[in-house]
């Protein structure tokens, strides 16, 4: 089965590079200063260990591997594209069957852009890789679009580790391009997942309070935590 979400070319360019950490690429010299650690969330704890009966049954119809992500703002699930990005996939994975992502946050949510987590856990504090960085495999012909899991990367484009990154629009300037006879390449970034269930929980995080940073809003003013992530098949 082909997924439905193909571009056939990118356009526009990149507005912001998806650094693969809180700091980096993004916080240059000039900028306002950070803003302060989100406040802790009030329910630090899952009502749930297992995937909703709902989620499960959405799993079932898909023709992929899929997780379920328990979220402090609701349930994820998610089916990942091996045959188009198998490094990245089997990379996710092994991070999801580490536990690497219990217990972190959602830590960044430019609004009506995307959301961004893996990488931090409460108090902004820093979850480092476990793994060596991966080779991109953004030319894969999967479009960034709305719902869609990509993976977070720092400015080289076979940089991307533990962190990832759900569309919450269409994002054409994240696709891969190639390169023109007036332009070179674009190296885009890498989507490897679409959410088959929990669009309502993307859109919740989206419109969490968020402190602005510059003209961005980048940061929860309070936590969104992900409980855990389990692979479901």
């Amino acid at each position: 089965m082909r997924p439905t979400f193909l571009r056939a070319a990118a356009a526009a360019a990149l507005a912001v590079f998806l650094t693969a950490c809180g700091g980096g690429a993004a916080y240059d010299e000039g900028h306002p200063p950070y803003p302060p650690a989100p406040v802790a969330n009030p329910n630090p704890r899952p009502n749930t260990l297992s995937c909703s009966v709902e989620g499960l049954a959405k799993s079932a119809q898909s023709a992929y591997s899929t997780v379920c992500m328990l979220t402090s703002s609701g349930e994820i699930v998610f089916e990942l594209y091996t045959p188009y990005a198998p490094v990245t996939v089997n990379n996710f994975l092994r991070y999801v069957a580490d536990g690497a992502y219990s217990n972190t946050l959602f830590h960044r949510v430019d609004r009506d852009f995307v959301i961004q987590g893996g990488g931090y856990t409460s108090g902004m504090v820093e979850r480092r890789p476990t793994y060596g960085p991966i080779v991109s495999e953004a030319n894969n012909g999967l479009a960034n679009l709305p719902g869609t899991l990509a993976m977070a990367r720092r400015s080289d484009p076979n940089s991307a580790t533990n962190q990832f990154f759900i569309n919450v629009r269409d994002n054409p300037g994240l696709d891969y391009a190639p390169a023109t006879s007036t332009a070179p390449a674009k190296p885009g970034y890498t989507v490897f997942g679409r959410v088959i269930s929990g669009m309502a929980t993307v859109e919740a995080i989206n419109a969490v309070p968020t402190y602005r940073y510059g003209d961005t809003d980048i940061q929860p003013q309070q936590e969104v935590l992900i409980y855990w992530v389990q692979r479901l098949k």
